[in-house]
């Protein structure tokens, strides 16, 4: 049967007769919490610039701390750089800018005149094209003129041919005809429209008044003018042109 050693007993032992009682908060300060403290000296009492000197906390006292950092010095030239190349990037834009807008105003601009030059070409170019007709269709009337007075001259029995026609040209139901043609065209007249003549009952008359190549036809519903004035007038206005069968100088004479 085994026994059992008695625990030894620990008792605090009284503070010498006469002393203080140490108070249950002292304790020992590691070396390791002391980094961010400095060690009190009395010659440190009145401080610098007449100032205290920092109160201890729990008997240490604290560094000062340190001075801040002073602002870097700025770079002018860099500065000077960076605006310069700022400033020329912004012109730049802006003068690309400026040219867009100039390129289009200026071609709207020249879309206009180049508009109205051309409109003003075809104008112009249609009033010479009408120029050119209007003198073409004169020049060929009096070419065409020329030719049928040189045709009736040559070949004046064709005469009784136009009175052939503008008897045609009479309603039947027409009385009282009378064919007037120049006396030197009377006997062609006889001649070559004497059926005619005799199946409308018309009479056939001599008429200085009349020009050669021409007839004037009368009836009682109405006048046939076949003269060679009044014909050449009609073929003519058929193509926009006023010329008369004679001109100033023929009527002079």
């Amino acid at each position: 049967m085994s026994t059992s050693k008695p625990k030894p007993q620990f008792r605090n032992v009284p503070p010498p007769e006469g002393s203080k009682a140490a108070s249950p908060y002292a304790r020992f300060i590691p070396r390791e919490e002391l980094g961010s403290f400095a060690t009190w000296n009395p010659g440190n009492l009145a401080g610098e610039g007449g100032q205290q000197p920092q109160q201890p906390q729990s008997g240490v006292f604290r560094a000062p701390p340190p001075e801040p950092e002073k602002p870097p010095v700025p770079d002018i030239a860099a500065q000077l750089k960076a605006a310069r190349q700022s400033g020329y990037q912004d012109g730049y834009r802006d003068g690309l800018a400026a040219l867009e807008q100039f390129k289009q105003s200026f071609a709207v601009q020249m879309t206009a005149q180049i508009g109205q030059l051309t409109h003003s070409y075809g104008q112009e170019l249609d009033a010479l094209q009408q120029d050119m007709a209007r003198a073409l269709a004169v020049s060929a009337t009096h070419l065409a003129r020329q030719i049928v007075r040189t045709e009736l001259t040559a070949r004046p029995e064709l005469v009784a041919q136009v009175a052939q026609e503008a008897l045609d040209t009479l309603l039947m139901s027409a009385r009282q005809i009378t064919v007037r043609v120049h006396p030197d065209d009377h006997p062609l007249v006889a001649q070559g429209a004497h059926d005619v003549l005799q199946e409308r009952g018309a009479r056939l008359l001599a008429d200085h008044s009349i020009a050669r190549g021409g007839c004037l036809v009368e009836s009682d519903i109405g006048v046939i003018d076949a003269s060679v004035a009044a014909r050449w007038k009609r073929a003519v206005a058929s193509i926009g042109v006023e010329e008369p069968w004679t001109d100033a100088a023929e009527d002079n004479e």
